[in-house]
C-alpha cells in the first residue's frame, strides 16, 4: 500500500504546485490578490513595545510594496541624486537618480542582489516607484514609475527581458507615474500601458513578446489588472479612467464594459469580487457595485454610489468580508464599513487611519488592511507608520493593540505620511518607508 500512497501524494504536489508556497506573499495583496493572510500560529496581541524586530535594512525612496517568495524579499526604490521632491499634485518633480529592484534574504536580511539603472523622473509625488514586484515561475516582474518593465531572474537579478513603455508605445508617463502592479496569469504578463488601442497589453511571460493589446482611453489610470472567474470563465478586469471592462485574458477580446469615471483619471483601487458582485470606487465620490451575469461573461450595475452611500477609495484597497466593505474613505479619512448589497454605511472612525490631532481636517487618509483568515482579525498599517491589530464587524471597530512600526518619512498635503503596503510571510510582516525595510516577528511563540 505504500507505493500507491506515495504516488498519490507526489501527483497531488505536482497538481497543486502553489500549495507549498502558502507562506509566501509573491505579489501585491498576497498570493490570491485578496488581502487575506492564511498562515496559522499568529500572535493574538502585540507584546509591550511591539513585536520583535528580526532585522532592518536601509532602502531609499519608494511607495511600492514588498513581495516575498521562496526565502527572498523583493522591493523597489529610488536613489535620488538631484532635484527636489515637492509633492505638488498638479506639477511634476524633476529628479535625477537611479531606480532599483532590491532582493534580500528573508531570514537574515542580507542583500542577495540589486538591479539598478539610471532613471530621470518627471512625475508628481516623485518619491520613488509605485509598484510592488510580482514574482512568478522563477522571474521577478518590476515596473518603475516612468514605465520601465523588467523581467529579472529571481535567483540572481539578471535581465531576462525588458520594456520601455513611453518609448515603445509612444505614450506619456501619467502625472502620478506608472502605478499598476504587473499581473501574471496563464503564461502572460498584463500591464497598463496607455495609448490608442494599447491601454492594456499582454506580454509573453518568458520572452516579453507582445501577445495582444486592447482598449483605448485618454490615459491608462493607476488600477492594476486583475483576474476573476465567473460564469465558468476567467475574466480580465481592467478599470481605466473611463470604464470598467471584462476581457478574455487569452485574446484581449471585450466581454463587457460599463462606464465608471473617477475624477482626475484616478482609477486606482483594484475592483473586488464577492460572490457575483464586483465593487469599485474612487475619487469624486464615484463608485458602484456591479452584478456579474451567472450564465455568460456580462455585467450590469446593481447600484451606483451617492455622497452618503458606499465608501470611496484611492491609495488603499478595501477588504470585503461576509457582505461588508471595510476600508479607508478618501473624503473623510475614516475607516468605514458599508453593506455590499446596497452601500449603506454602518459606522466610521478616524482612529486607525490618521493622526488624531488632524481629525476632521484632512482628506486622502490611508490605511492598508489585511484580514487574517484563522483569527478573523485585521492587521492595519496606516499612514502615520502605526501597525494595528483590530476586530472589524458590522457592529464596529475594536482595537486590540498597536505600535509605531516605522516613521512617516514622506509627506502629502502638509502632513507626514507613509504610503506603502506591507507583506505577510513566514509568520512575520515586512514594512517599509523611504529609509528602511523592517521585518517583524508575528508568530505566536515570538
Amino acid at each position: 500500500m505504500k507505493t500507491p500512497l506515495l504516488k498519490i501524494v507526489v501527483s497531488l504536489l505536482f497538481a497543486f504546485p502553489f500549495s507549498l508556497a502558502a507562506t509566501d506573499w509573491p505579489r501585491w495583496l498576497g498570493p490570491e490578490g485578496d488581502a487575506v493572510w492564511r498562515e496559522t500560529g499568529i500572535l493574538e496581541k502585540f507584546p509591550e513595545g511591539g513585536p520583535k524586530v528580526l532585522w532592518k535594512k536601509e532602502v531609499a525612496w519608494g511607495y511600492g510594496g514588498i513581495a516575498v517568495n521562496d526565502g527572498k524579499v523583493f522591493v523597489m526604490d529610488y536613489v535620488k541624486e538631484s532635484g527636489e521632491i515637492k509633492n505638488n499634485p498638479g506639477g511634476r518633480d524633476k529628479l535625477i537618480g537611479k531606480e532599483r529592484v532590491l532582493c534580500f534574504d528573508l531570514e537574515t536580511g542580507e542583500e542577495v542582489w540589486t538591479h539598478e539603472y539610471d532613471r530621470p523622473y518627471s512625475v508628481s509625488y516623485g518619491g520613488g516607484p509605485r509598484c510592488t514586484p510580482t514574482v512568478a515561475n522563477g522571474h521577478v516582474f518590476a515596473l518603475g514609475a516612468e514605465g520601465n518593465l523588467w523581467c529579472l531572474n529571481e535567483k540572481d537579478g539578471s535581465v531576462v527581458w525588458s520594456k520601455d513603455f513611453p518609448k515603445e508605445y509612444n505614450v506619456e508617463t501619467p502625472i502620478w507615474g506608472f502605478s499598476a502592479h504587473p499581473l501574471v496569469h496563464g503564461g502572460l504578463v498584463y500591464c497598463m500601458v496607455g495609448g490608442d488601442g494599447s491601454t492594456v497589453v499582454a506580454f509573453d511571460e518568458k520572452t516579453g513578446e507582445e501577445k495582444w493589446r486592447a482598449l483605448s482611453a485618454p490615459e491608462p489610470g493607476y488600477c492594476p489588472p486583475s483576474i476573476i472567474n465567473h460564469a465558468g470563465v476567467d475574466q480580465l478586469i481592467i478599470w481605466h479612467p473611463k470604464a470598467i471592462n471584462g476581457l478574455n485574458p487569452t485574446t484581449g477580446d471585450l466581454y463587457w464594459s460599463l462606464p465608471l469615471e473617477p475624477s482626475f483619471g484616478m482609477s486606482i483601487m483594484v475592483p473586488q469580487k464577492s460572490g457575483n458582485y464586483l465593487f469599485a470606487s474612487g475619487i469624486g465620490r464615484v463608485g458602484a457595485v456591479i452584478e456579474l451575469d451567472d450564465e455568460k461573461p456580462g455585467a450590469s450595475f446593481l447600484w451606483e454610489a451617492s455622497p452618503k452611500q458606499g465608501i470611496f477609495f484611492a491609495n488603499s484597497n478595501p477588504v470585503i468580508h461576509d457582505g461588508i466593505i471595510y476600508g479607508a474613505d478618501i473624503d473623510t479619512s475614516s475607516l468605514m464599513a458599508a453593506r455590499l448589497e446596497d452601500g449603506e454605511r454602518l459606522w466610521e472612525t478616524t482612529e486607525p487611519v490618521i493622526a488624531q490631532d488632524l481629525k476632521g481636517s484632512v482628506r486622502h487618509g490611508t490605511a492598508m488592511l489585511v484580514r487574517h483568515e484563522e483569527s478573523g482579525r485585521f492587521f492595519i498599517f496606516n499612514e502615520t507608520g502605526a501597525f494595528i491589530l483590530a476586530e472589524l464587524s458590522p457592529e464596529g471597530y475594536k482595537e486590540i493593540s498597536r505600535f509605531q512600526a516605522v516613521e512617516a518619512s514622506n509627506n502629502a498635503f502638509g502632513r507626514p505620511v507613509v504610503w506603502s503596503t506591507p507583506a505577510f510571510a513566514e509568520k512575520s510582516v515586512l514594512i517599509r518607508n523611504d529609509k528602511e525595510l523592517v521585518r517583524l516577528d508575528l508568530s505566536k511563540e515570538g
